[in-house]
């Protein structure tokens, strides 16, 4: 059977939805759900025992640090590791991940589709072998196998991208990452202090496993176009918000004739 995993925090609302839809679609495929807390201050573990979901609390949080801890508490062998803010749609989502494991005893990982990137790397069949980043696991919506995780696990010292360090780390090792043609939903809306702490992480992660790192020149241009950008979102947003006023005060003033059904 299927472990699923949710890492959570703060986000009552959306963890609410994916319980909802696990209950009520896919309750005969998951042996097991368990919400990984971090320190939330909302309702989040009333709504974890509403739906009868295992409630765990992480008190130290790091993204390699959280992927272990699911791991450890899981009780099954293939874990599917989703975020609240996440939740499958494909009505086969965990049969399909389930026979996949089956029929392939040395897959350590699946990744199911939710971009474009995804659907491109899945339609052109390229493997993770050759793009680790954009074909290997993306935590939330992949399935992994425990068995594989006891032997390798998750890098708990880099600050973002642990699945694709355990991505290239298990394919070194001699194990399959697979595409499975099953379909989740992903959306979020982070604020900019959000959006700097991903920033952040991503500068660093990118450097320390893709041994990448942005040319001075591109930072520059980059802020310079993104300074620019912002000052055309607010002309625009300015320039509409009176066209939409004086649009209605028009429309006060020479109201249509109204269908009369």
């Amino acid at each position: 059977m299927i472990s699923v995993v949710i890492r959570t925090k703060n986000q009552s609302k959306a963890l609410e939805f994916l319980l909802t839809n696990l209950k009520n679609r896919y309750s005969n495929d998951i042996d097991e759900v368990i919400v990984v807390d971090n320190l939330s201050e909302d309702n989040s573990k009333d709504i974890a025992n509403k739906y009868n979901a295992r409630f765990e609390t992480i008190t130290k949080f790091s993204y390699g640090g959280s992927a272990n801890f699911c791991a450890e508490k899981a009780n099954n062998d293939i874990i599917v590791i989703f975020s609240a803010h996440s939740y499958p749609v494909s009505p086969d989502f965990f049969s399909t991940i389930k026979n996949q494991f089956e029929q392939n005893k040395n897959l350590a990982g699946v990744r199911c589709l939710h971009s474009s990137n995804d659907y491109e790397n899945y339609i052109k069949n390229i493997p993770a072998t050759q793009d680790p980043n954009k074909s290997g696991l993306i935590f939330s919506g992949s399935a992994f196998r425990k068995s594989t995780w006891k032997k390798i696990k998750f890098n708990e010292n880099v600050p973002t991208f642990e699945d694709k360090d355990w991505t290239k780390r298990v394919l070194k090792a001699g194990y399959d990452i697979e595409f499975a043609p099953v379909v989740f939903n992903y959306s979020i809306n982070r604020n900019d202090k959000q959006k700097f702490f991903r920033f952040k992480n991503d500068l660093i992660g990118n450097y320390q496993i893709w041994h990448t790192e942005p040319k001075f020149k591109s930072v520059v241009k980059g802020t310079f176009f993104s300074i620019i950008q912002a000052f055309k979102v607010l002309f625009v947003s300015i320039y509409y918000a009176f066209k939409r006023l004086f649009t209605t005060l028009n429309f006060k003033l020479n109201k249509p004739k109204k269908f009369n059904y």
